[in-house]
């Protein structure tokens, strides 16, 4: 392989070049080899390189010793080198380090020497050979695009001399400066840290040769001739370490013939000029060889005619500082390994300066300047090539990262959940976001949240954004709350072309024949006929076995061509990420050119399409492809379902999806990181953010490090679909669950008056009532036990309101720890940040390494009503469960269809552990009554609706948008809190 390899080389670098700009040419990288054979072949070079010198080095002098040690110093080193590498490959079996030569010129010598040294040990090599002439912004253009190639863990040059420019050495990253010749390199070597660096393997390979020869060089005078640039200091340097008395001359040096005679040792860095006598050259000196035109392949004995008894090493320096460069390249390697191992993230936390009374949200988000978000990136270890920015503080995230970090051990796992909360919230993601501040800046644990993305709906409804508040959340808070990257408008766009997809599919069926409608379906382009790639798959899983068009029967042409979609099966509905009671329900094909053809449909909240479910329990592009493939729209009129593969459409929905699938990173106030990525709501859908952003959080935190996610309103909801749906989906096991708890909240479960967002709270709820907390515990107490229902540790985090009191805030605390929590906190984040939450980072580090027994609450294999009536009785609390007859009907289509064993995804209301909000604290023996039951095949789970449940919010009477605004000589956005 490397006799072949060697001629590739040889015929890329010497092609004739064509006219016109400098010609590149790549060798691609090549898999080693790791056999014997690769060290006979570089010896033969070696031999070869020697017979073609033979006559200059015999008039070098026939009484000369033989270099020292010569091949053994080589093979020792490349012995070591390989050894390192196997050692490093068995923990990381995927590793295989690269080295890449960047060479301007046809000598193909050195790529020779490199290529068999590399397979020798066991490396991957490529060059890339630029024409001779090439300029200095052609070369730092192929330099730039290896330093980001994390595919590539060394660059080196083998460049002319007058190249080595400061400007070229310098665009190499350090990290991949294998050669030691970039300023950061050399002064890590001067100031004397050569172990956080690398040195010229050039320079090294003297100091091997001296040593290996016998040759002391403590109190030696070494005269260094002709070496310019990184090759004199790092030989100046390593010569002084050794106890030399280092001079530095040029040829032209008025005083070099008394220097010459002072000398020991020589080394000399360039030819020698024709008008300096050799006579200037004591017997006995010690010579080596080592011109800098190595690096680009030119190993010629420069003084053939001198004859002294010491030492000439040439060819022996270059071939060692081959070699070296390959140990340089392991250790690149190791450096990378350990790079992508857990360590503490080397973070630059953001300081807050909590202000009393506090701000408005978005005053305090303004009031933090946060960091770029390629800094950000880089801190917690992401590549340059991994990152999409999109302005200034957020980007995308690239799902390749996951495959550099397979190895990488996941950190502990969070899950923040709720007890039933106030039409108001209670602070779930202002408890995520002040845990992960304590955590990270004030406990120097890696962690990372992983939040939802905030639907337009409630931002301009009632609720308003989901950034967190105060002094926990995320910034800049606007770009959160709005538009984001754009993942929610990819699922509405696609959604709705799914939708168009479905009526138009109906109205080309309902009014042409057969023929011609198999003829639009597979036209005629250029005189020939193909099906799609699509198409194939359908006729496939309609039995049909062709691939030409022409072919078909007139019954297989039938049955290709119509779908025969059932209008009354139709479940999938467009979608606005608006809220609109009036698109609740509404007529479509209502103009004349629909010919007649229309039907009742509605419109639902974007979030709630199944292709935001889709996006939140992927785990890889081509998997979000298949689950988009198997969406089930509707039922044709044999019963059969109808999916968007069915329809030709699931490619053109995963473009629409290829940039929302990538988790968006931001930080939060004091600058630690957070992933924002999908948003289902949780209580028509399954209420969590995505498992790919949790699956790369993992990773990115290390072993030692937390991911902490938050499941949407009550443990009952979010937590439940979080354990049995998500977590199957994604095969992450939970370490903690967080808990978390308002006095307000617990006043209402325990009798308080209604509360009402926009509407002052009674006084119950800002003066001190120990009778209403302590009745309303119980709710909290029953939440406790559905997460114990999961064997997770719980910890309770209470969310402080500077109305609640000390009384107030003891009795939750110690009423949660004899309910069964591990722990109660109270968590003052809101008012000063993550300083406020240290304590329940604590417990909660604490509770994580007691260890989680975590269980399933049911079998998917059981029947659907079975897990139904399981979520009810286990989790609600529901004496029975009570099946409409349309209900009933599409549990047993479902189940005929295929679809019994998937999960459950219950959509009921989240004020209530029952369907019937009113009801407050712990409601007992009560029948939950299922009105519907829908499916998502390619989301993957059943979803009933419990009581009447509305899959579009509406807009109150004075919705949020009344206080939203923009300044528009600031462009600053007003009234988003």
């Amino acid at each position: 392989m490397s006799v072949r390899l060697s001629l590739v080389l040889r015929q890329s670098c010497r092609l004739p070049r064509p006219p016109g700009p400098p010609r590149h040419l790549r060798v691609p990288i090549r898999a080693s080899g790791g056999g014997g054979g690769g060290g006979a072949c570089w010896e033969g070079l070696r031999g070869q390189r020697r017979q073609q010198d033979g006559q200059a080095r015999s008039s070098c002098g026939p009484g000369n010793p033989a270099p020292p040690a010569r091949d053994s110093i080589v093979k020792e080193v490349i012995q070591n080198s390989k050894e390192v590498l196997n050692l490093l490959q068995e923990k990381n079996p995927t590793f295989q380090p690269v080295l890449v030569i960047i060479q301007t010129g046809d000598d193909n010598l050195m790529q020779e020497v490199n290529q068999n040294l590399a397979e020798e040990a066991g490396l991957n090599i490529s060059h890339i050979c630029l024409p001779p002439d090439s300029s200095e912004d052609e070369i730092i253009d192929e330099i730039l695009k290896i330093n980001e190639d994390n595919r590539v863990h060394g660059l080196a040059l083998q460049i002319s001399e007058d190249l080595f420019s400061n400007k070229i050495l310098n665009a190499l990253k350090p990290e991949k400066d294998v050669d030691g010749v970039t300023d950061i390199n050399l002064g890590k070597l001067v100031r004397g840290d050569a172990h956080e660096c690398f040195v010229s393997p050039v320079a090294r390979a003297v100091i091997e040769l001296l040593g290996k020869s016998g040759v002391s060089l403590d109190g030696k005078k070494v005269l260094v001739i002709g070496a310019h640039g990184s090759l004199e200091a790092a030989l100046q340097c390593l010569f002084q370490r050794k106890g030399s008395m280092t001079m530095i001359s040029q040829w032209k040096t008025p005083q070099l013939q008394s220097k010459l005679q002072e000398a020991d040792i020589v080394v000399l860095g360039s030819p020698k000029p024709e008008e300096i006598p050799l006579s200037w050259i004591q017997p006995g000196t010690t010579i080596l060889n080592c011109f800098h035109d190595f690096l680009s392949g030119k190993l010629r004995c420069s003084s053939p005619e001198v004859h002294v008894n010491g030492l000439i090493a040439e060819d022996d320096v270059g071939l060692l500082a081959a070699a070296l460069r390959i140990q340089n390249m392991v250790s690149s390697g190791r450096r990378w390994l350990r790079e992508q191992q857990h360590r503490r993230w080397r973070l630059h936390c953001l300081k807050l300066q909590p202000l009393s009374p506090v701000p408005s949200d978005i005053e305090i988000s303004r009031g933090q300047t946060p960091k770029a978000v390629d800094v950000l990136a880089k801190e917690i270890g992401l590549l340059a090539d991994e990152i999409e920015i999109y302005g200034k503080s957020k980007a995308k995230v690239r799902l390749s990262l996951l495959e550099r970090l397979r190895d990488q051990a996941d950190g502990k796992y969070v899950l923040v959940a709720g007890i039933t909360p106030t039409p108001l919230g209670e602070g779930k993601s202002t408890v995520t976001i002040g845990l992960v501040q304590a955590l990270t800046a004030h406990l120097h644990v890696n962690s990372f949240a992983c939040l939802r993305q905030p639907s337009q709906g409630p931002t301009f409804g009632v609720k308003g954004g989901a950034a967190g508040g105060g002094y926990a959340q995320v910034i800049p808070m606007e770009e959160f709350n709005l538009h984001l990257t754009g993942d929610i408008h990819a699922i509405t766009a696609a959604n709705n072309l799914l939708a168009a997809a479905i009526d138009t599919r109906i109205l080309h069926e309902n009014t042409q024949t057969d023929k011609a409608l198999y003829n639009r379906l597979v036209p005629s382009v250029n005189g020939v006929r193909e099906f799609s790639e699509i198409q194939l798959a359908r006729l496939k899983k309609l039995g049909i076995n062709k691939t030409d068009p022409g072919t078909l029967t007139e019954e297989e042409v039938s049955k290709f061509a119509r779908l025969n979609i059932d209008p009354s099966t139709i479940t999938w509905q467009r979608v606005l990420d608006t809220n609109d009671r009036f698109l609740r329900k509404i007529t479509i094909g209502q103009a004349s050119t629909e010919k007649g053809y229309s039907r009742q449909a509605q419109f639902d909240i974007a979030v709630a399409s199944e292709i935001m479910a889709v996006l939140a329990l992927t785990d890889s592009l081509k998997d979000m492809k298949e689950r988009l493939g198997r969406m089930v729209v509707a039922s044709d009129k044999n019963g059969q379902p109808v999916t968007a593969d069915d329809l030709g459409v699931t490619g053109a929905l995963t473009v629409l999806m290829k940039d929302a699938i990538k988790p968006n990173l931001m930080q939060t106030l004091e600058g630690t990181p957070v992933f924002v990525h999908a948003g289902p709501f949780a209580n028509i859908a399954h209420g969590n953010s995505s498992v790919l952003a949790d699956k790369i959080a993992l990773k990115l935190v290390g072993e030692e490090g937390f991911v902490v996610t938050e499941a949407g309103f009550g443990a009952d909801i979010g937590m439940e679909k979080f354990f049995n749906i998500k977590c199957r989906a994604s095969g992450l096991v939970p370490n903690v669950v967080v808990l978390v708890a308002t006095v307000r909240a617990l006043k209402m479960h325990g009798g308080g008056p209604s509360v009402t967002a926009g509407v002052p709270l009674k006084k119950e709820y800002t003066e001190e009532n120990i009778q209403l907390v302590a009745d309303g515990c119980c709710n909290l107490q029953k939440q406790i036990q559905i997460a114990q229902l999961f064997g997770v540790p719980v910890v309770v985090a209470l969310n402080v309101f500077k109305t609640d009191t000390r009384a107030e805030i003891d009795l939750v605390c110690e009423l949660a720890k004899r309910a069964g929590a591990f722990d109660a906190v109270p968590c003052y984040h809101w008012s000063v940040g993550g300083k406020g939450s240290v304590d329940l980072a604590r417990a909660v580090r604490e509770a994580a390494n007691k260890g989680s027994h975590f269980q399933f609450l049911y079998d998917v294999q059981l029947p659907i009503v079975q897990k139904i009536r399981t979520i009810a009785r286990a989790v609600y609390g529901a004496k029975d469960i009570e099946l409409s007859p349309e209900a009933q009907s599409k549990i047993d289509r479902y189940t005929q269809q295929g679809f019994g064993n998937l999960p459950i995804c219950m959509a009921k209301t989240h004020l209530s552990l029952s369907h019937q909000p009113e009801k407050k604290g712990v409601p007992r023996d009560f029948i939950l009554p299922i009105s519907d039951v829908r499916a998502s095949i390619g989301a993957g789970f059943i979803y009933p609706l419990v009581g009447t449940m509305s899959t579009m919010p509406g807009l109150p009477t004075r919705p949020c948008f009344y206080d939203i605004d923009l300044d528009t000589e600031t462009e600053q956005v007003k009234g988003l809190f």
